[in-house]
């Protein structure tokens, strides 16, 4: 029996091949899929005679495809919200007497503590079906909020299950290096030997980690103690990234580039040291305007030396409870051009080409090319930078998930 594939024909491509110009525009396009991958993405004239012996058609109007979407950084698993003490700091009330009335981190440790991971699944579905609505295939999810063995391992279980309740691929992020709990306030040591170091081992022996991560600033964890942590994950043949030079320049982003990482993330106050170091290593700058516009932020991570250097560029909306609530990579996008002066085309491959590769998944999609998954979103545009121009709008046409 021949094979059936399924063709996506009368479409405008915007494939984000890095051998094309641009965003790799092809048009008169078409792509085709066979099981669940692309087997073909370029003119329609082009398409192999085959290939249509036994195909199902889907006419697409002339519309526009680019890969489907990737957020390739968010804490999107967590269990309530932090409004009031956003309510309180429009108020005027200092990040202190916040921490003071139970607000900040601490509120979210505690109800992740709490939480069932039923409860965890069923308050994260909400947000991850917004960006799929939107067109996201592809989704990061760090852990971070649990901040003991058990509750860590809980948030990484439950971010696996969100891939077998939704059409979507999930990369998941041990995270325990987020904060110090009160219970280890001052004691950063202790709580890295007692927590961050047993929870990454167990989390790598469920096989439960994609990647590891750490939140590098003062008021956090030192370039020594992520290295120590990075250490770690190196030996247990996992990948690194890091929350890095975010609120001050600690040469974070020049640490994940020490350790091959996969992304230096934030990266507000990286330098042209740390830029070089990332250039090197292939570590992709991830920004994420969404953080840099909730809490009033005013240093711009530096796109311009990014540039310079050739340091790939990323975009994420960094969905978190408390600095970054935003379940929307569209208009991250927006903000991205609007806040910190991206182009269009850097827009859309920071989160597609670029999120990929923040993710390791370079090989896997990102690009409309034959051998990746067939993930694709199909848009009710007349050009690509309706995309990044447009806010509160969802333009989105339909939404392919490996070749369905």
């Amino acid at each position: 029996m021949a094979d059936t594939y399924r063709i996506w024909r009368n479409a405008r491509l915007a494939t984000l091949s890095s051998g094309l110009p641009g965003l790799g525009v092809i048009e008169a396009g078409a792509v085709a899929a066979l099981d669940g991958r692309i087997a073909f993405a370029g003119s329609e004239a082009d398409l192999p005679a085959e290939f249509l012996a036994s195909a199902e058609i889907v006419d697409c109007g002339n519309r526009w495809i680019t890969p489907g979407l990737i957020d390739c950084h968010t804490h999107l698993v967590h269990a309530g919200n932090r409004a009031g003490e956003f309510q309180m700091r429009l108020a005027g009330a200092s990040y202190e007497e916040v921490a003071r009335a139970g607000g900040g981190i601490v509120s979210s440790v505690r109800q992740v503590r709490a939480a069932s991971e039923d409860v965890l699944l069923a308050e994260t579905l909400p947000r991850l079906d917004a960006l799929i609505a939107e067109g996201v295939t592809t989704v990061e999810v760090k852990s971070g909020y649990g901040l003991t063995v058990d509750d860590e391992l809980k948030m990484l279980r439950v971010a696996r299950r969100l891939a077998e309740v939704r059409p979507v691929t999930v990369r998941t992020t041990y995270l325990g290096a987020h904060a110090t709990p009160a219970e280890y306030k001052g004691r950063n040591g202790d709580f890295i030997r007692d927590v961050v170091l047993p929870g990454l081992r167990a989390a790598a022996e469920a096989g439960l980690a994609d990647a590891v991560d750490g939140f590098c600033e003062g008021i956090a964890f030192s370039v020594d103690e992520m290295r120590g942590v990075f250490e770690a994950a190196k030996a247990l043949g996992l990948p690194v990234k890091l929350h890095a030079d975010q609120l001050s320049n600690l040469g974070g982003a020049a640490l994940s580039a020490e350790f091959s990482g996969l992304s230096a993330d934030h990266v507000e106050y990286t330098d042209a040291a740390g830029a070089e170091a990332m250039a090197k290593a292939g570590t992709v700058a991830v920004l994420l305007p969404g953080a840099f516009y909730f809490i009033r932020e005013t240093q711009k991570p530096p796109v311009d030396l990014f540039r310079r250097h050739g340091v790939s560029m990323a975009l994420a909306t960094d969905n978190n409870p408390g600095t970054s609530p935003l379940t929307s990579l569209l208009l991250t996008m927006n903000m991205g051009a609007t806040l910190f002066g991206l182009t269009v085309d850097e827009c859309l491959a920071g989160v597609t080409r670029e999120a990929a590769r923040a993710l390791g998944l370079s090989a896997q999609t990102g690009t409309l090319e034959a051998g990746k998954s067939a993930d694709l979103a199909i848009w009710d545009i007349s050009e690509p930078a309706e995309l990044v121009y447009r806010m509160g709008f969802n333009p989105l046409f339909a939404r392919v998930w490996r070749g369905m």
